[in-house]
């Protein structure tokens, strides 16, 4: 593949001098002005910064018709998604509801028997087990049209809770509440479908409150690390308003106030909680709990979540560890046989498109999300569904809106896609296998159109060189105290340096000694192990390698070129 193109990011001098005359670190200064931030006040992380109850549509219309569900001591079921989202927003769900006096349960669908959503079978799933007043979606729901009208006609009332992209119609559900829908003017449209059911207890909260039907009001701060994980797991934009919630989440946990789940999920995974980072809920906790989802039932994950039995918490958290490594070793494999199926002339193509008939449902999202990386193009990966079907998870680079993309194939082939969802940067669809060279044609030829070529160069963003006053073991503290993520990136430095020394450990990772203007530092260069020249430029992060108790500097190298000595 052709090498990428390393570009600093524009730093606008007026923001950093805002930003320092506030009294911000000057590095943190010049790295969030890169990032947009323009004064002091947007990086708050206060309560009181999170956007109003109001400003979102149907919220208090919802918290009503829920207060009304408690009063009559209607029967509640909660139907969840099979994601980190889906099931942190139970738990917050059930944890809420059940603390305010309601009478709920909840039904989660396994992906292979009932894909996505609130289906007709999933409702009459949860009629023939529990016979509901009203079931409650959380990170499902908005394209439910024939789930809701199978609700309607059984005699259940559905309330959809959502954050994905709507379509043309809206399902006729007894209430909507998304960022998303129609109308909807609340400012972030970012919410995960956690952080929506969020808002939602706080607003049954207060409804509740101004009934004065609590006899003693639940603090909903002690939901927040459930609600930090579920946000940074689903990989939205972390914006000013999702950033607050994951910092007051990152908080509660650094101090040890979490979830018995949470807590048996960072020991599972190794991790230190007291200094937990969103690196930890996106990449050690929230792949355990998707693992229940991907290769089982998310009801695993959702116990785990939602018990206060630490032994059962532990218990259930080793089951998602071991759960882990097998879907890690399932990825590896279909990686491998993917990577073979993708000839040389993919440099030609706009967009990667992959069928294999013993891939496994529950992975392909991951294998997707690998080789859009790899090859700096849109992809989609099929497995084999039911009655001659297949079903994809697809992974969007820059510059192309994913859902958008499967929207406009559909217009243009009407027949050609059963069903599809999802938002930008990743979404889902279910096809006839018979179609799938169809709709391999239809989605490059979409690309095509929605894309440049410009588009399918790989680009490193990066903070630019770093000033050696700042490469500290401090720095690297403060850097990890914030919270970073999509459309908040981590912060990368770009420059020169000379490889004093270098070997291999683990059998598949490089640990250096870098030399740059008289100083050593030590680095670290993950997932590759050949030789590295004596003369690089390298993009790298600043972490904090911690050893026997004790910290130091540690330089992890991102990306690397060769460069000729001067």
């Amino acid at each position: 593949m052709k090498a990428p193109l390393i570009v600093q990011r524009a730093v606008p001098v007026d923001a950093v001098a805002h930003l320092r005359a506030a009294g911000c670190n000057p590095l943190l200064a010049r790295i969030y002005a890169a990032r947009g931030v323009a004064e002091a006040v947007e990086l708050d992380d206060a309560f009181t910064r999170l956007h109003p109850l109001d400003s979102m549509l149907n919220l208090a219309e919802m918290a009503h018709l829920l207060a009304d569900a408690i009063a009559a001591h209607a029967r509640l079921v909660i139907v969840a998604d099979y994601d980190a989202d889906g099931a942190t927003a139970c738990a917050v769900g059930l944890r809420a509801l059940r603390a305010f006096g309601a009478h709920v349960d909840y039904l989660v669908p396994n992906r292979f028997e009932y894909g996505y959503g609130l289906t007709p079978e999933i409702v009459r799933l949860a009629y023939e087990k529990t016979k509901p007043d009203v079931l409650i979606t959380v990170d499902n729901g908005i394209a439910s049209i024939e789930g809701v009208a199978e609700a309607n006609r059984l005699g259940m009332r559905v309330l959809i809770t959502d954050h994905h992209l709507p379509a043309d119609r809206l399902p006729d559900a007894w209430c909507i509440v998304n960022p998303n829908q129609p109308d909807c003017t609340f400012p972030s449209k970012n919410l995960a479908g956690v952080g929506v059911m969020f808002y939602l207890m706080l607003a049954l909260r207060a409804e509740l409150r101004r009934r004065g039907a609590l006899d003693r009001e639940p603090a909903m701060a002690v939901l927040l690390d459930l609600v930090a994980l579920g946000t940074v797991a689903d990989v939205v934009r972390l914006d000013a308003n999702n950033r607050v919630l994951v910092q007051q989440g990152l908080k509660r946990i650094r101090a040890g106030r979490m979830q018995a789940g949470i807590a048996a999920l960072f020991a599972a995974a190794g991790r230190d909680p007291d200094r937990a980072g969103a690196y930890d809920l996106g990449f050690c906790l929230g792949p355990r709990l998707n693992a229940a989802g991907r290769l089982t039932d998310m009801s695993l994950g959702i116990e785990c979540l939602i018990t206060d039995d630490p032994a059962r918490a532990q218990t259930i958290a080793r089951q998602l560890d071991e759960l882990n490594r097998e879907r890690r070793a399932i990825e590896g494999d279909m990686q491998e046989s993917a990577l073979a199926s993708i000839n040389a002339e993919v440099e030609d193509e706009y967009a990667i498109v992959l069928f294999d008939a013993e891939w496994h449902q529950g992975v392909i999202g991951i294998v997707a999300s690998r080789l859009k990386d790899r090859f700096h193009r849109p992809v989609i990966a099929f497995a084999r569904g039911n009655a001659g079907e297949i079903k994809g998870s697809g992974r969007a680079i820059r510059g192309l809106h994913l859902r958008d993309a499967l929207d406009l194939v559909a217009k243009r082939h009407p027949d050609l896609i059963l069903r599809f969802g999802g938002h930008a940067a990743a979404a889902g669809l279910t096809l006839r296998e018979s179609d799938f060279g169809v709709f391999r044609a239809a989605f490059e030829e979409v690309a095509r159109f929605l894309i440049s070529a410009a588009d399918l160069e790989r680009q490193v963003d990066t903070d630019g060189s770093l000033e050696m006053h700042d490469a500290t073991l401090e720095s690297a503290r403060a850097i990890g105290q914030a919270v970073w993520g999509h459309g908040f990136p981590e912060p990368c430095f770009c420059d020169g340096f000379d490889v004093a020394a270098q070997r291999v450990v683990g059998g598949r990772h490089v640990k250096l000694k870098l030399s740059r203007s008289g100083r050593i530092f030590d680095a670290m260069l993950f997932g590759a192990c050949d030789p590295v020249p004596p003369h690089i430029e390298a993009v790298y992060r600043l972490d904090v390698n911690e050893f026997n108790g004790t910290e130091a500097l540690q330089l992890t190298l991102q990306h690397w070129r060769p460069v000729v000595a001067a």
